[in-house]
């Protein structure tokens, strides 16, 4: 997404959405598309580290692998010649360990051709990632949503999204995958946008 088709999706969804509308405009300085994208391996390299992590120490513990890394850069031939000691002192689980050797072995031999992502379908990005050990449907969804900005996204899945709903639009019960695909036909074509805005309503809420 452009900044302009960016600003065109907000208008779109105030206009159409009148209950997220002003959760939009509250958060009118805030953006899904602030910053340079990361590239590729580096963020699914951040999306195995950060699985079933709090924010806080999933940094942490990126922060202390990343710094075994020369220049402190991601790359399958970084994660390589790390040793399974080495892994485990930064606080990598055994299973995670895998994860990212499985990810490092799969770039590295162009089973998981990287660069070819950003030219792909949504639903081919979707398979091409949920190869890899421990990368499933929501860790894909996440990557085409805040590293390739795609606009149409909805992780139906996704807690966050579930929680917000369900406050946000006051429903009696925490809505299910279905009834959120059918509530996204009214954001389309920019579903991901609208689901930016519904994390951000999460804000400051009380659990």
């Amino acid at each position: 997404m452009s900044p302009e088709e960016y600003a065109r999706a907000r208008r779109v969804l105030m206009r159409r959405d009148p209950v997220l509308a002003p959760v939009i405009r509250r958060f009118r300085e805030r953006s899904l598309i602030e910053g340079p994208p990361v590239d590729p391996f580096s963020a699914l390299v951040r999306t195995i580290v950060g699985q079933q992590l709090s924010t806080k120490a999933a940094a942490t513990i990126h922060g202390r692998l990343i710094g075994l890394m020369p220049g402190g850069i991601a790359t399958p031939q970084a994660i390589g010649g790390l040793g399974d000691d080495q892994l485990r002192q930064v606080g990598m689980s055994r299973q995670k360990s895998a994860y990212l050797r499985d990810l490092a072995a799969k770039s590295a031999s162009g089973e998981l051709h990287l660069e070819a992502l950003s030219e792909m379908t949504d639903e081919q990005v979707i398979d091409a990632i949920t190869k890899v050990k421990g990368l499933g449907r929501w860790s894909a969804e996440m990557f085409l949503m805040f590293r390739l900005r795609r606009p149409d996204v909805l992780p139906v899945d996704d807690l966050g999204i579930v929680n917000a709903i369900h406050r946000l639009y006051k429903l009696r019960k925490k809505p299910d995958a279905e009834r959120i695909r059918k509530m996204g036909e009214t954001w389309r074509p920019y579903r991901t946008v609208a689901c930016y805005y519904l994390w951000r309503s999460l804000e400051n809420t009380p659990q």
